[in-house]
């Protein structure tokens, strides 16, 4: 693996790594199929918190329905790429994982970040093209949140 410095526009110098091609392959799709998983866990942690608080507060929760989702979705995505596994269930049961461009661990406000400019994207979805002019498969969302989704390493036996 060698690393090259890339100046970006704005002078914040970012160390990148090269990536072996076993690292990107097949990352679109199972990106695709861990959004559709992770959105699944979240919509059914949102209806899980919200009947609770329906029972909780005779009703009144109902006017907490529309930030919910966004808030869950932030500390789901925060939470879970930050931690051990560096992926949301989604993305582990995909094979995927997210690391800084620089390879070490993403921070809670990177990942957090990342899922806010994630759902902001989807409001200009001609966006998500950029993953097709990447050479590393990173969308927009990723680049600027600084992150890179690959394939876990194979562990050995």
């Amino acid at each position: 693996m060698t690393t090259t410095g890339n100046l970006e526009p704005n002078g914040a110098f970012f160390v990148h790594t090269a990536l072996p091609p076993e690292a990107l392959a097949g990352v679109r799709t199972r990106r695709i199929l861990a959004l559709g998983l992770d959105f699944i866990i979240v919509s059914f942690l949102c209806f899980t918190i919200w009947f609770g608080l329906l029972i909780l507060t005779l009703g009144l929760s109902l006017f907490l329905v529309p930030p919910l989702f966004p808030l869950v979705a932030f500390f789901y995505n925060g939470l879970t790429v930050s931690g051990r596994r560096m992926a949301t269930p989604g993305m582990s049961a995909a094979d995927l994982e997210m690391r800084c461009v620089d390879g070490h661990r993403v921070p809670f406000l990177n990942a957090a970040v990342h899922a806010v400019l994630f759902y902001l994207s989807w409001m200009f979805p001609p966006i998500f093209l950029v993953s097709l002019l990447s050479n590393d498969k990173r969308c927009l969302h990723d680049i600027l949140a600084g992150v890179i989704v690959v394939r876990r390493p194979l562990q050995s036996v």
